[in-house]
């Protein structure tokens, strides 16, 4: 079994089942040796297989309760535990297009199979994340990432029928360097939130950072954690990462889907 928790106050990490009031649970460390298949992460045969993965969200969470690291970092190094080469995943707002390329070096491989569908409701979004994708990656990778000036609410018009979606991500608030007046809001979110639970296959994971510092920042996590906890408990897990003392610190929420 694995060793008791990191967490101590002044710092939360709370796991939430759906539905099921209870007090704070604490959640187990990340051991760097394989382990068997645990309820609140569904870790491939290979990641598990490979110590530096599962140590690497280790020291991301124990860095993140000892304010040394971002939620980023974590969200980043959760994501690298559930997605595999080959896979399809989802940046519901590229931004500038960090994200977008650190799912891609997740999924791109020789095979060419793997898919980063990038989606944003600004053009400057869409554009700033191409060009950034032309500097830091080959024409072979950047053929792996197709980008649409869409609403995130509709990723299920873009997605192939077909595709088994991994992991959606969220960044919620405004493109950083942009109009800060132009945000995420929680109607489209919520929408957005029901249409990647729908998409998203067995195992994979809805990762969703909130930033609350601007003006209707906090309605947008209400909004999220409201959705959180209406999924079914049979079905997914929620947990949420939060600095309690820190107000308008961004919260990163896990949604996964067992």
């Amino acid at each position: 079994m694995p060793p008791p928790s990191l967490l101590r106050p002044p710092f939360s990490l709370l796991l939430r089942r759906s539905q099921t009031p209870s007090p704070l649970r604490r959640i187990p460390r990340f051991s760097p040796s394989p382990l068997p298949k645990r309820r609140h992460l569904s870790l491939s045969a290979a990641q598990l297989a490979n110590p530096l993965v599962a140590a690497g969200v280790e020291e991301a969470v124990a860095g993140f309760v000892a304010g040394k690291r971002k939620a980023t970092e974590v969200a980043h190094a959760v994501w690298r535990s559930i997605v595999g080469k080959g896979d399809a995943v989802v940046d519901a707002t590229c931004g500038n297009g960090n994200d977008t390329l650190a799912l891609l070096k997740m999924v791109a491989d020789e095979s060419g199979r793997g898919r980063v569908y990038g989606l944003d409701i600004q053009e400057s979004a869409i554009d700033s994340t191409s060009s950034f994708l032309k500097m830091a990656v080959d024409s072979h990778e950047r053929e792996l990432v197709k980008l649409f000036c869409i609403c995130h609410s509709r990723m299920e018009d873009i997605i192939p029928k077909d595709s088994t979606v991994r992991l959606v991500a969220f960044n919620l608030g405004y493109l950083p360097g942009g109009d800060k007046k132009i945000i995420t809001v929680p109607e489209t979110t919520e929408l957005a939130l029901q249409a990647a639970s729908r998409i998203v296959g067995s195992g994979g994971l809805i990762s969703v950072l909130v930033y609350t510092g601007h003006l209707g920042g906090r309605d947008e996590l209400d909004i999220v954690e409201s959705f959180a906890s209406s999924l079914p408990a049979d079905t997914w897990v929620s947990c949420k990462f939060e600095m309690i003392n820190r107000p308008v610190a961004p919260v990163l929420v896990l949604l996964h889907k067992k």
